[in-house]
């Protein structure tokens, strides 16, 4: 009895603990899928992309300032495409205003590219956006995920692009000189993939060039890794971007995040499956695998993100779920008591009973009070574009 009242309070929100408020951006559609953040309007202030996958529309949501930031915010929708699984920002015409890639999978398996109104201030005005198949995707693949990125050196940005079963693949599609031309764009495959979840641009090997962490959830190749960006000179040849295996081939890794957990001055992978956190940790020796277990009274594991969430100084971890049927909880966070080594870790509560399933975690401090707020998705109960405000910022 003794063990298991001890193992209830490092599993069961601690006594007293409220969920945190949720502030809608938007539940006006259906089948919220992720947010991307970029500040498009030059403001300071990160504004968001989202597809709804259900509902149809692809959509963007300009932040209204910290001071009106629990509202429902200014929003367009800048295209109308079915089965839209990601929405990201990125100015690929060089015209100084952000445009939108979304990436659709179900019978869609098309990517298309949103252009931007050419007068910044018709930026809301839904009429002015114009949308574009991208031809070398139609029909192609089941499109997950779409990360702007510059790989051959030449005319701007390019995008690195992921799919998902039959012909799933990670690859990229170059760019040409005049963007809007988008039957030039050439789609170059790098490997191939089972269901890719995460695309990272950051620099693994320290030599100044960004790199691509991935998580794959499934098929042979399924795992964390990244592939080593081997240069624009060598961008074309997919045999030049090599794979470096991280750990997790034997689970069915979802999103993966990156951060020091331990604040050692290394780099960190955080990963999740259904049961636990997976934490790759950054050695002189390789990845070293601990693994934290997700409490009781939870989903599956979707989401996991590393930041100090109370302003102690350690850092804690955030985590979302899908499949989170009341009274099941749908995001909460953990904390450690003397290591972040422990295999069990104090839960917090943050989503309380609401919604079911929960997307990716993207902190931000939205309100402008000094802590790291969460924005996320739902989309089965249809709470739509949303974030939780933190409340350790007001407590100081």
């Amino acid at each position: 009895m003794r063990f298991f009242l001890s193992l209830l309070l490092f599993t069961l929100p601690l006594p007293g603990e409220e969920a945190w408020q949720r502030h809608t951006i938007d539940d006006s559609s259906q089948g919220a899928d992720g947010v991307r953040l970029a500040d498009v309007n030059g403001d300071g202030l990160m504004d968001i992309a989202t597809g709804w996958e259900e509902g149809g529309i692809v959509r963007a949501y300009l932040h209204p300032g910290v001071k009106k930031a629990s509202q429902k915010w200014p929003a367009v929708t800048v295209g109308k495409v079915r089965s839209a699984e990601d929405a990201v920002f990125a100015d690929l015409d060089n015209d100084g205003n952000f445009d939108v890639i979304s990436s659709c999978e179900g019978g869609t398996k098309t990517m298309f590219v949103h252009w931007a109104p050419k007068e910044s201030s018709s930026f809301l005005d839904s009429e002015k956006w114009k949308t574009d198949s991208i031809p070398a995707t139609a029909n192609r693949q089941s499109w997950m995920y779409a990360l702007p990125k510059s790989i051959d050196g030449k005319n701007g940005l390019d995008l690195i692009v992921s799919s998902k079963g039959k012909h799933g693949s990670v690859g990229w599609l170059e760019i040409p000189e005049d963007a809007r031309q988008v039957s030039n764009w050439k789609f170059h495959k790098l490997q191939d993939a089972g269901w890719i979840m995460s695309l990272i641009s950051i620099d693994m090997n320290k030599d100044g060039k960004d790199d691509l962490l991935i998580s794959d959830r499934r098929g042979h190749k399924r795992g964390v890794y990244w592939l080593e960006y081997p240069g624009p000179g060598s961008a074309l040849d997919p045999d030049k971007w090599i794979r470096h295996e991280i750990g997790g081939a034997d689970r069915e890794i979802k999103f993966i995040s990156h951060g020091d957990l331990d604040q050692d001055g290394q780099t960190d992978v955080i990963a999740i499956d259904k049961a636990s956190i997976i934490w790759f940790r950054a050695s002189k020796t390789g990845w070293e695998e601990h693994v934290i277990g997700l409490p009781e009274g939870v989903g599956g594991g979707k989401s996991a993100v590393v930041f100090d969430v109370d302003l102690d100084g350690r850092n804690d971890l955030v985590f979302s779920c899908e499949g989170a049927k009341a009274p099941l909880s749908g995001t909460r966070w953990l904390s450690y008591r003397d290591s972040p080594f422990e295999k069990d870790w104090l839960s917090h509560e943050i989503a309380g009973a609401s919604g079911l399933k929960y997307d990716r975690i993207v902190p931000y401090d939205v309100d402008g009070d000094g802590d790291l707020d969460v924005f996320c998705c739902e989309e089965r109960d249809q709470l739509g574009v949303f974030w939780y405000e933190n409340p350790f910022g007001q407590k100081r």
